[in-house]
């Protein structure tokens, strides 16, 4: 039956082989085709197979130093040229030259325009001859011989004008060896790091060359068209991240990049006119199947994606022709899952870029003693959806488990091995600051997490699928200390035991009364809770119980024994209010725990204030805490207008500012009103406090916008904060490694009572997640804060 498919909705559409050291490198040298020891012939035919497949149709080879050039290899031409696929270059490679490989410093010289350009021409000469015959997208500009500036120049006028030289030599090129007419032969311009501000800076770059914006290697494109850029024939594209070697932290091992995301980032990109290029950086390719299919899908046929509900049914009709309907919506859950807890953290991030990551002098900013212990609630969901894949690798058929291994279990077991190497790593250091026997325990599942990732990808490498994938999987690149077993000191335990007690809200404040907290935060609602820890110091067993002073006040056990076995030394008790039982006045009480001849009082307060009976947000211990979603007013615009995207940020419902008019916020924009949400929250408190809005750490839109956020308490003036972030400062890397900036302006509450937080937005490329203000109660943590909110 013939069939006549629609055109692509992006002409151009491509990945990126890079950082190939660790996985398809060796894999291709040792396994695959160890009769060239390389990424050769035979393994790049069956990466165009998998690229038809995919509906791509453009290769930037790989072409780091343990690869030889993609051109080394005569046979690789013929077969792209066989198999439709088109051969360009990235960004540190002009004029399909793999400098790494190619260029050889001591017979060649200074790979410097400036001082050496009669053989650097020469060099593109060669190369543009030995092409001519093939379809090819040539990347124009210069940079250094691998990822670094462009050697000779140092002003940013000595810089343009050299650049410009080299675009002008380069087309000179084309035009002399491929088609007299150099607008008829595809030519792209990558403005990648330092290359932008060159270009920002007045480069005349010729209107028929492509430009491809970058994202900014974390997944968040650095720049869009302007309104005269997309007016551009050359028009436009992206280079898009979905691994990534380099500073401020590697992603290099699991596929971590939140499916949302991608789309819209995407999504935006197409929305502004870049439909021309579209090139993803894949690393090894393993373990990014997914991802690599959601992003080549988008760049075939956007229509069904820009309805954002899509990505959901696209995630779910892939788990199904992977393995079938039946349980394609239990996987789908657990993908999101993971997906969801990496975007808060990617697993390879876990060691907070310490210089000795595996022994934590100083700990995550996951806290261990408030909201409920957010890094044991991490380790939870961690080990929910691990439990799950694990039961349905049990269930699944049995010509499906090696693909299925591959793409679930791996990837979420292991994310979920690494995250407890370094939270109870961290749990063992602070209990045994506290003397607890337990420490050991938690020192011991650090360790044989460690030791189960060993085996995990020893059995992917050796043993799945008959070592089909023998050295694709490194669970260590780069050899990175976050990957390195922890650091386990030698803890004494001593023969006796005392009972000790550690209540929620604790500060770490060092004692040697074994009683660490005894009040517990405020309780404001039926659905809060508290915990509190009981514990042995000592090797002897220890019978306790525990006894309140009212009985509405429930706790989770009333008594039991500590033993001196594993995972049996200390015990949770979770505390919480009966609120439809508690007695007239009755406002504050204690839980008395008893061990031999020893009382430890734990004490409670509830708050039964009247006013907690309406509806909406109040100050809670000290702070308010609003996600985004659930806004009291929202005001729109002509052609702007905020939607909440589904699986997005921490809250898993950000609220992202749209435009109805095909995305042209250049023009949306220039009008008094401002689109603004409003939140409306009662305080007990008064006087200073910290207004924090969480966004996504996007970029400006493109350069004639900010990043510009206006917050208003009240009917006070307005605070005007600019968060872009810029030259890869600090700011910058702690946005992308947490997927999180984080806008703070200070405020006074003058009253007690009802106030109107106001957040209007300046600039597009706005989406907020969450909202904290903070009268002094605000404990550090990372992760979203549950609402302070009466339902």
């Amino acid at each position: 039956m013939d069939y006549t498919s629609a055109p692509p909705s992006v002409k151009y559409r491509g990945i990126f082989l890079n950082d190939e050291d660790w996985g398809l490198q060796p894999w291709a040298a040792k396994t695959y085709e160890p009769e060239t020891g390389d990424i050769g012939p035979k393994t790049y035919k069956k990466i165009f197979e998998l690229m038809l497949r995919l509906k791509a149709n453009l290769i930037w080879p790989a072409m780091h130093p343990c690869t030889k050039a993609f051109y080394h290899y005569p046979e690789n031409r013929c077969i792209a040229d066989d198999y439709g696929i088109i051969v360009g270059s990235s960004h540190a490679e002009p004029m399909l030259c793999n400098n790494v490989d190619e260029w050889n410093k001591e017979i060649m010289g200074d790979f410097n325009y400036l001082t050496n350009k009669k053989m650097v021409y020469r060099y593109w000469e060669k190369r543009t001859i030995e092409s001519r015959n093939y379809e090819n997208i040539y990347t124009v500009g210069m940079r250094g011989i691998h990822d670094s500036g462009m050697e000779g120049v140092s002003s940013m006028h000595d810089k343009i004008s050299l650049l410009q030289e080299v675009i002008d030599d380069q087309r000179e090129l084309i035009k002399n060896n491929i088609n007299n007419d150099v607008t008829k032969v595809p030519q792209v311009f990558i403005p990648y790091k330092e290359v932008l501000d060159i270009y920002d800076n007045g480069l005349n770059l010729p209107e028929d060359i492509t430009i491809i914006w970058p994202d900014d290697n974390y997944g968040y494109i650095q720049r869009l068209n302007n309104s005269t850029e997309r007016k551009r024939p050359g028009g436009s594209g992206i280079y898009y991240h979905l691994s990534y070697w380099g500073r401020p932290h590697d992603y290099l091992w699991l596929s971590t990049t939140h499916p949302m995301l991608i789309w819209e980032e995407l999504f935006k990109a197409y929305m502004t006119g870049s439909n021309q290029v579209w090139v993803f950086n894949v690393g090894d390719i393993k373990p990014h199947e997914y991802n690599i299919q959601l992003s080549l899908d988008m760049a075939f046929n956007i229509k069904p994606f820009l309805a954002q509900q899509y990505i959901g049914i696209h995630l779910q009709n892939w788990m199904s022709e992977m393995f079938g309907e039946k349980i394609s919506s239990a996987l789908s859950a657990i993908y999101w899952e993971y997906f969801n807890l990496a975007f808060e953290r990617r697993p390879e991030f876990m060691g907070w870029n310490q210089t000795e990551p595996t022994r934590p002098t100083t700990c995550s900013a996951y806290n261990h003693y408030f909201y409920n212990d957010e890094a044991q609630k991490r380790l939870d969901r961690y080990d929910a959806i691990s439990y799950k894949a694990g039961i349905l690798l049990n269930e699944i058929q049995k010509e499906k488990k090696d693909s299925y291994y591959e793409l679930v279990y791996y990837p979420v077991r292991c994310a979920a091995l690494m995250n407890r190497k370094f939270l109870h790593l961290e749990k063992a250091y602070l209990y045994a600051k506290q003397y607890r026997a337990s420490a050991i325990d938690h020192a011991t599942i650090a360790k044989q997490a460690y030791d189960s990732i060993i085996t995990e990808t020893k059995y992917y490498n050796e043993i799945l699928a008959g070592g089909k994938w023998q050295y694709m999987m490194s669970m260590n690149p780069r050899n990175l200390p976050v990957f390195d077993c922890p650091m386990i000191p030698e803890w004494n335990v001593p023969d006796i035991s005392f009972l000790g007690i550690s209540a929620e809200g604790y500060e770490d404040e060092i004692n040697d009364t074994l009683v660490y907290g005894n009040i517990l935060p405020i309780f404001y609602t039926k659905y809060d809770k508290y915990f509190i820890d009981v514990f042995i110091t000592g090797k002897r067993n220890l019978y306790w119980e525990a006894s309140v002073s009212n009985p509405c006040i429930k706790l989770s056990k009333y008594s039991g024994v500590l033993q001196n076995d594993f995972l049996k030394k200390e015990e949770r008790i979770w505390v919480n209010i009966d609120f439809d039982n508690i007695p007239a006045g009755f406002n504050k009480g204690k839980i008395i725990f008893k061990c031999e001849n020893r009382e430890i009082p734990v004490f409670i307060e509830i708050f039964t204030k009247s006013d907690l009976k309406i509806k909406g947000y109040y100050e809670m211990n000290g702070f308010v805490s609003l996600h985004a979603e659930h806004y009291s007013g929202i005001t729109y615009t002509p052609h702007l207008y905020w939607q909440i995207i589904d699986n997005l940020g921490y809250t898993g419902k950000a609220v992202m500012l749209m435009s109805d008019n095909n995305y042209d916020q250049d023009n949306a924009f220039y009008q008094p009103m401002k689109p603004s949400l409003e939140y409306h929250f009662y305080s007990f408190s008064t006087g200073k406090t910290m207004v924090s809005v969480y966004c996504l750490p996007l970029h400006a839109m493109n350069n004639n916008h900010k990043l510009r956020l206006s917050v208003t308490i009240d009917d006070q003036s307005p605070q005007v904060i600019d968060y872009r972030t810029f030259n890869r400062s600090e700011v910058w890397k702690q946005n992308v490694l947490r997927n999180m900036a984080v806008i703070e302006s200070e405020h006074d509450i003058h009253t007690p009572g009802k106030h109107i937080l106001k957040i209007e937005a300046l600039d597009p490329c706005i989406i907020i997640d969450r909202i904290t203000i903070d009268f002094g109660g605000l404990r550090p943590c990372y992760s979203a804060v549950r609402e302070t909110r009466i339902r």
